[in-house]
């Protein structure tokens, strides 16, 4: 069975426009990057998905140093209006800021704007840790500028690990007029028993808030390579959880391209679904999807 396919989570950038690419290399969570210090721009994107049923997609905000928010959103706006794509776009705000309004008002002078990510996530594990702090959510500053994304009709994109999830699960209860989405099945990186359990804890507590859905994206992230069983395993058992109306299907290109193609990674998470029903299946590729980020 094919769907029409959205893909909910991808990058796109300039080496002269992202420091990180051009500056020293720095750890990251998905190990050496060496291979993608160089332009990956719309026309390569769609090059690379449409070949695969792809034909629409959301942009995911990936960290412009120095404050380039702004420049991020101009720039992936360009790119929109000289080739239709993307269509949604996710922003960075930092929700610590005493100015996070005006941040959040320029962001919204670009009209398909449908959200802000800031990576909460925390790690005993220094090279998986991005938050300083394992328990920003606390914080009444960042609750404060948290609770405006509703004056926008924005999602929060929410991106924490298991141990992370029940102050998680809190959050999204206090902020029902706000979806949280998940990134990347809440982020398992330890396919042990005992981790296993404790994430499966942590996603039913946050798939029992009816504003989370759950992104189904970055499960080669901790592997560094592409695993149609892994991905099966953890995408069907979000699935389970969430329902196929609260799941959605994201590549993570081009972090991904580090350690495979896009044709293995899509038909990985095609071959999870395979035996589910043509409704499961179209909510999970695409309908999900257009309902959360307001795709036209």
């Amino acid at each position: 069975m094919s769907v029409p396919v959205v893909d909910a989570h991808h990058h796109i950038w300039r080496q002269r426009d992202v420091a990180w690419l051009n500056g020293p290399m720095e750890p990251r969570i998905f190990g050496d990057y060496s291979a993608i210090r160089r332009d990956y721009e719309i026309e390569e994107f769609i090059a690379d998905v449409t070949p695969y049923g792809v034909t629409r997609s959301v942009y995911i905000q990936c960290n412009w140093p120095g404050g380039g928010a702004e420049a991020e959103a101009r720039y992936v706006y360009e790119a929109a209006e000289r080739s239709g794509w993307p269509l949604g776009f996710v922003g960075y705000a930092d929700l610590l800021a005493p100015d996070a309004r005006h941040k959040l008002e320029r962001l919204s002078a670009y009209p398909f704007t449908r959200g802000i990510r800031m990576q909460l996530h925390w790690h005993e594990n220094p090279l998986y840790r991005f938050a300083s702090v394992p328990n920003l959510m606390h914080d009444d500053k960042f609750c404060q500028n948290l609770a405006l994304l509703s004056d926008y009709d924005w999602v929060f994109e929410l991106q924490v690990f298991q141990s992370q999830m029940d102050d998680a699960a809190r959050l999204a209860r206090d902020f029902p007029a706000i979806t949280f989405v998940l990134q990347h099945c809440g982020m398992p990186h330890d396919d042990g028993e005992g981790s296993m359990s404790e994430w499966r804890a942590g996603m039913e507590k946050l798939g029992a808030c009816t504003n989370v859905v759950a992104k189904l994206s970055g499960l080669g992230t901790f592997l560094n390579k592409n695993d149609p069983t892994h991905i099966a395993r953890i995408a069907r058992s979000t699935v389970e959880i969430f329902g196929s109306n609260r799941c959605l299907y994201g590549s993570n290109f081009p972090i991904e391209k580090l350690w495979t193609d896009y044709g293995p990674l899509i038909a990985a998470f095609q071959s999870a679904f395979d035996d589910f029903s043509e409704v499961d299946q179209s909510n999970i590729f695409a309908k999900t999807a257009e309902r959360v980020y307001r795709l036209a």
